[in-house]
């Protein structure tokens, strides 16, 4: 009896695990005009957004800038959210509603008006995480979050069939097990399911700097299982547009 009452305890222990990690994601791109705007929204997001997030039982939020900023007109800031399950992505907005001291904090964010806009545009993208590809918000780095290479990379695929081949790839094929091998302190694989280039999976991995980026980098390309990987038949032609992006993470980012 007692073993059977410690089987179904290992199961209840198990399943609330699985049931209580990350399985969606979020990544808003606010799009800026101009410094005002970024300084006014990261006033918002550090002490009235990612505080609400917390109390709404989202943990960690992280917020990225472009390591170079590329059109001064249109400056870029990143911001990824992690959910438990599908509804919660669907419920947040009512949260942060009936949330009085997120309401009272972000007052002047939440109020904005045309004539002096907190933002030029918002991008939302929606992701599902791969399959046995663990949400990991804590990278193992220990240099100043300024310095850090945050590399965020998209795979488009010409073709629904050619994108569920590349996810295989990275799971089947095991190509996540060799970035875990080579140290890319990955904090998450996803399938992005709605967004602006679809098909499409999106992941980032995490360096103490541009050197160690490259560094691991040319270990990859030179590694033994990569090239057998690389020159497998099945997963040939499967990608038509590889883009990277270089960020780091604010001060106040939970990651």
């Amino acid at each position: 009896m007692k073993k059977i009452i410690s089987l179904f305890l290992f199961i209840a222990i198990v399943s609330f695990s699985m049931a209580s990690a990350p399985v969606f994601y979020q990544l808003k791109v606010y799009h800026l005009k101009n410094q005002t705007q970024e300084k006014n929204l990261d006033l918002f997001l550090e002490k009235s957004y990612i505080p609400a997030l917390h109390r709404a039982n989202i943990k960690s939020v992280g917020v990225f800038k472009e390591r170079i900023q590329k059109n001064s007109n249109d400056i870029l800031l990143y911001v990824f959210i992690p959910f438990e399950n599908f509804e919660a992505t669907l419920s947040l907005e009512k949260t942060l509603l009936e949330d009085q001291v997120y309401l009272q904090t972000g007052k002047e964010y939440i109020e904005a008006t045309i004539n002096e806009p907190a933002y030029l545009r918002i991008e939302t993208i929606l992701l599902k995480a791969f399959v046995d590809s663990p949400f990991s918000p804590n990278p193992a780095l220990k240099g100043p979050k300024k310095d850090r290479v945050y590399e965020l990379r998209s795979y488009e695929s010409p073709s629904e069939k050619l994108h569920h081949n590349k996810v295989d790839m990275f799971v089947k094929g095991d190509e996540i097990g060799l970035f875990k091998r080579l140290g890319f302190n990955a904090v998450f694989y996803g399938e992005v399911l709605a967004g602006r280039k679809m098909p499409n999976l999106m992941y980032l991995t995490t360096f103490e700097n541009q050197a160690d980026r490259d560094a691991h980098w040319d270990s990859f390309g030179n590694d033994a299982y990569w090239k057998k990987l690389s020159a497998d038949s099945q997963y040939q032609n499967n990608v038509s547009k590889n883009e990277q992006l270089y960020l780091y993470p604010t001060d106040y980012s939970d990651i």
